[in-house]
């Protein structure tokens, strides 16, 4: 009976991924196979010598310690583009809230309750110039970061008549084909700010991307664009920010992540982190991680990890060998060597590295022995052993 932990509360279409005849999942389990969860923090955690996997409901993992989770040889999964499609929509509410005067026109609606009939009408038409907005269509959007939620958000605005430039040195290959090809390429972050009306962020918050905008990156801005973090607020720095407003650089703030100084002002519209709050996108993020964990536990394929090489291999054999090692010369071949020389086959083989971990899966004819196995623990640079 394979055990997982979860934190949070999953959704239980996730939960239900896990056959029940093989596996007990709850949230006071000890010494779990896997651990499932959402925004929880683990960086304090220490964790059990048995775990072999952790997923994240969702895309961002700066709440798991992915390098520790390494060292220990535990894969780390995310579930990016599971939440693209409640984030995109976010993206448009922000984008018109950022254009239009919707929201001080209905907290001014909201002021007149106790004016009569006859005087409310006369007055909203009276004062309804001061929210005056302007159009998207025909207007340019920049889109930092083309992965998953990127593209769909590019996409939603080529469909309503914007112009879309995107920027994302990092682009991967599954990406660069979603990307439709009406989107123009920014050769560096300061040629789109500079062309821009409205700037949307959506890349991860990695060292790289620490303070991403800021006031040099903000001085190349468009004067009087608009801009919108449903990334991470890490992204962008805040006092630069503050700064852009009062200059009439930005002429809005639109972000999913507020701080003291950017509450209540009236060019910030703030939202409490609720990009990915949709009961669609929260399903679809715990079917994902749980799927993950399914087939790494019970296969050793890995798909979507943070930390290990993608790596999926349909099985041919009863019997399969996993394990990860430092992607150094030789450690294959020892390993082969070592089954060799105890008669045991290997019907069908995968190897895939990222970094400095190379990870293998290894289909057998017949089950490996424990003193096998153990002569492989013995490489120093094998640190991931598993028999399924």
């Amino acid at each position: 009976m394979y055990k997982i932990r979860t934190y949070n509360t999953i959704a239980i279409e996730g939960l239900d991924q896990f056959p029940r005849d093989r596996y007990e999942v709850a949230s006071e389990i000890a010494e779990p196979d896997g651990i499932l969860l959402r925004s929880a923090s683990l960086h304090e955690l220490e964790f059990p010598k048995g775990l072999k996997a952790i997923a994240r409901a969702g895309a961002g993992v700066n709440n798991v310690p992915v390098q520790r989770c390494t060292e220990q040889g535990i894969v780390v999964f995310n579930s990016p583009g599971a939440n693209a499609n409640a984030v995109k929509e976010l993206v448009m509410a922000g984008l018109l809230l950022s254009s239009r005067g919707i929201y001080a026109g209905m907290n001014f609606a909201a002021g007149m309750a106790n004016i009569s009939s006859d005087e409310m009408g006369p007055m909203m038409e009276a004062q309804k110039k001061q929210f005056k907005g302007q159009e998207l269509m025909g207007k340019t959007l920049g889109v930092i970061g083309l992965g998953a939620i990127g593209s769909n958000v590019a996409n939603m605005a080529l469909n309503m008549g914007m112009n879309v430039i995107g920027f994302d040195p990092a682009i991967s290959v599954d990406a660069a084909w979603r990307l439709p090809s009406q989107v123009q390429k920014a050769e560096n972050i300061q040629q789109l700010l500079g062309r821009s009306d409205y700037v949307t962020l959506h890349v991860p918050a990695i060292p790289a991307t620490q303070n991403l905008l800021n006031k040099d990156t903000l001085a190349t801005l468009k004067q009087g664009a608009r801009v919108l973090n449903f990334a991470r607020g890490s992204i962008v720095n805040s006092a630069d920010m503050i700064e852009a407003l009062d200059a009439g650089t930005v002429a809005c703030y639109v972000t999913d992540f507020p701080e003291p100084g950017l509450i209540n002002r009236t060019d910030v519209l703030a939202m409490p982190h609720i990009g990915a709050s949709t009961s669609e996108a929260e399903a679809n993020c715990a079917i994902m991680g749980a799927q993950q964990l399914v087939e790494f536990i019970e296969h050793g394929n890995i798909r979507n990890s943070v930390n290990f090489p993608n790596c999926e291999l349909e099985r041919t054999t009863a019997h399969r060998l996993c394990f990860a090692n430092q992607n150094v010369p030789k450690v294959l071949s020892h390993v082969l060597n070592l089954l060799a020389e105890q008669n045991l086959n290997v019907v069908d083989m995968l190897n895939k590295s990222r970094d400095n971990i190379a990870y293998n899966i290894l289909d057998l004819e017949t089950a490996p022995s424990q003193a096998v196995l153990d002569a492989i623990a013995d490489d120093e640079q094998v640190f991931h052993l598993r028999s399924i």
